[in-house]
């Protein structure tokens, strides 16, 4: 991995490299995608069953075999041991009451000549969400999608995960039945994102999708950006951690890893003013390695996309991981709370040595569908606002229009918008 301080000579240089970890070559799947996309838009069902031929390894026999049945994912949950079940239980509750607070309410000002104005805020009829299937199946990233969607209050909610040879996973059936989830299609990559994005014969058009995926995936998404809505273009999986001397190097040497783990593509990154606890830490990264089932995976992770960083104070590590803008990012400080006034980027912050980025992965709350690759500098988390939206209520009685109504038609004089002066002044009263 890159082991650098940031007084070297090449220093620089290595790090616009770690700047640029979440660049996905778009452009070279671009065509492959469009491919697809108008495939499912003029084809339908037709395309989606030939698709699914070629990159699940099934091919289903109609139209209703794309969806997965009620009565399969009520089954799955009946079957599901009982301690799992109740961990998935406590990570409903506690991801709902967090988004629950998130719900931003409609409003109105009353002015004393009458005028009324306010927001009306409205939850989308409909939603997509992309639940990934490919290398592992993720639960907890349908309750992280399902229950703010819930939370907005969406009505019409569409599920689409890959099934490679037609086998569903279990627990994600089962998580499906806890949400209430019961619009599912057995669709992945590109596919599922056209068929949500334009509808098919049984998959309804949305009016927003979100979750992770593939390039594949993130590249259908921004590609239908436009007629529909999207949560955000998430890249690889990645953490950063800052650390002074109080840190545990076991502790943060398996943080690291927890995200390299995912793919290939993750990047792990620490960045620490003790020269100490970094030797320390890379020699735990490879006892850790030695032990881990995914340990081909993160190996490549860590050795071609991980870095640790030793610098001169905390303060030049607060500035680096700000350039960097983590979408996970662990404080493992003697006093981490003081230290979040001084960081701007990131997309989830842990503070404090018994935080692991773990946690929030699963049961701590909230939401664990994060910008990555540097764009936590402008997205922020999926919340319930992106199931959201928000209209501008105005109201004008006769004395305020007459008190701003000369001033409106001025403006649109000097604009030149004639009808518009004139839809003012037919109104005021001499």
């Amino acid at each position: 991995m890159m082991f650098i301080k940031s007084n070297a000579s090449d220093f620089s240089e290595k790090f616009e490299e770690l700047l640029g970890r979440g660049k996905m070559d778009i452009a070279h799947v671009s065509a492959i995608v469009g491919n697809i996309i108008e495939e499912i838009k003029t084809q339908k069902n037709a395309a989606l069953i030939q698709h699914i031929t070629k990159f699940d390894n099934w091919t289903p026999s109609s139209d209703d075999e794309l969806k997965i049945s009620t009565e399969s994912m009520s089954k799955a949950y009946d079957n599901l041991d009982t301690k799992l079940k109740s961990a998935l239980h406590l990570a409903y509750d506690r991801i709902k009451l967090y988004h629950e607070k998130q719900k931003p309410k409609s409003w109105f000002d009353t002015e004393e000549n009458g005028t009324i104005l306010g927001q009306k805020v409205t939850a989308v009829d409909s939603a997509g969400l992309y639940i990934p299937g490919g290398k592992a199946a993720y639960p907890s990233s349908l309750l992280m999608n399902v229950i703010p969607a819930q939370v907005a209050g969406v009505e019409n909610i569409v599920v689409c995960t890959p099934t490679p040879d037609n086998e569903p996973n279990e627990l994600l059936l089962a998580a499906c039945h806890l949400c209430g989830v019961t619009q599912v299609f057995k669709v992945g990559g590109a596919s599922a994102i056209a068929a949500m994005a334009y509808g098919t014969e049984n998959i309804p058009k949305v009016d927003v999708i979100t979750g992770p995926g593939n390039i594949f995936v993130a590249t259908a998404k921004k590609m239908v950006f436009g007629d529909v809505n999207i949560d955000m273009i998430a890249g690889p999986s990645e953490i950063g951690i800052l650390a002074d001397d109080s840190a545990n190097a076991n502790h943060l040497a398996i943080d690291l890893l927890s995200q390299a783990e995912h793919d290939e593509m993750a990047s792990s990154i620490l960045i620490t003013p003790s020269q100490k606890l970094a030797d320390e830490v890379k020699v735990e990264l490879e006892n850790w390695l030695l032990k881990l089932p995914r340990q081909e995976i993160a190996r490549k992770s860590i050795e071609e996309r991980g870095a640790i960083i030793v610098t001169a104070d905390m303060d030049e590590a607060i500035k680096l991981m700000n350039d960097i803008a983590p979408e996970h990012l662990e404080v493992a400080t003697v006093s981490p709370f003081d230290l979040l006034p001084f960081i701007k980027h990131a997309g989830a912050i842990f503070l404090g040595h018994n935080t692991p980025e773990a946690i929030g992965d699963y049961v701590a709350g909230p939401n664990h569908t994060l910008p990555t690759g540097g764009t936590a500098k402008f997205y922020s988390p999926l919340g319930v606002e992106d199931f959201m939206k928000k209209s501008s209520i105005i109201s004008f009685s006769q004395k305020a229009i007459n008190e701003i109504g000369q001033e409106c038609a001025l403006i649109a004089n000097t604009e030149g918008l004639t009808a518009h002066e004139q839809s003012v002044r037919v109104r005021l009263t001499k």
